[in-house]
């Protein structure tokens, strides 16, 4: 019998996490072997074949060379040890997904940059945080992302107040929802596997659309 892909998780620490266990879900009915990765639950690089940066609490902006917000929550144990798996999925060229937070910390360990709040810049989204998938995004036609949900036009949950403002180098924005925020980047080139979603495609495990990114980082 074939192996599992062993998949990491990285997330908060907490022992109930919803999206860890959503995204346990969608990993497994893929087949796939997932890994929990928190400041509590630690795992060695051997034998790993994929990897997947989830959302959550804000990025410290340190890391972006920005002051921090006066409510900002952070936690910088947290960003070391996703900044180091980053950077190991992309020095061995494993496939990488990140998940709202996870798409904004690939972006800034590549040089990217974040607008901390956006809430005063929307006009034509809101602002409500939801799981449902109500909200717009729009996919550019030639983007790796709407060749795997086979889709250009997506309906997408939305759980953030940060954005990525500049992609980081080697990435590209190929997705934007109505207020012409990014919400979507991946590798400007396909030797290296890298997709970044602003969205939480694990809650959405009953869309084909969203289920496609999960058998896409698997098929890598």
């Amino acid at each position: 019998m074939a192996q599992r892909p062993r998949v990491v998780v990285t997330g908060a620490a907490r022992k109930w996490s919803p999206s860890w266990w959503c995204t346990w879900l969608a990993l497994r009915l893929l087949g796939a072997h997932p890994i929990r990765v928190s400041v509590r639950h630690r795992c060695e690089s051997s034998n790993v074949d994929a990897v997947i940066i989830g959302g959550g609490d804000d990025i410290s902006p340190s890391h972006y060379n920005q002051p921090p917000e006066p409510d900002g929550e952070y936690d910088p144990d947290r960003d070391d040890i996703e900044i180091r798996w980053i950077q190991w999925a992309l020095e061995n060229r494993k496939p990488l997904l990140g998940i709202c937070r996870g798409s904004q910390l690939i972006n800034v360990v590549l040089g990217g940059e974040l607008n901390q709040n956006i809430k005063e810049l929307r006009k034509l989204t809101y602002n409500r945080p939801g799981l449902l998938p109500t909200k717009q995004v729009f996919l550019e036609k030639e983007s790796l992302l709407s060749e795997v949900c086979k889709k250009r036009k997506l309906r997408v949950n939305s759980l953030h107040s940060q954005i990525v403002k500049r992609v980081g180098v080697g990435m590209r924005a190929t997705g934007w929802d109505l207020d012409g925020f990014i919400q979507a980047s991946e590798s400007d080139g396909r030797e290296r596997a890298v997709i970044g979603v602003q969205w939480h495609p694990e809650y959405m495990f009953y869309v084909p659309s969203q289920l496609r990114i999960f058998r896409w980082l698997l098929s890598r």
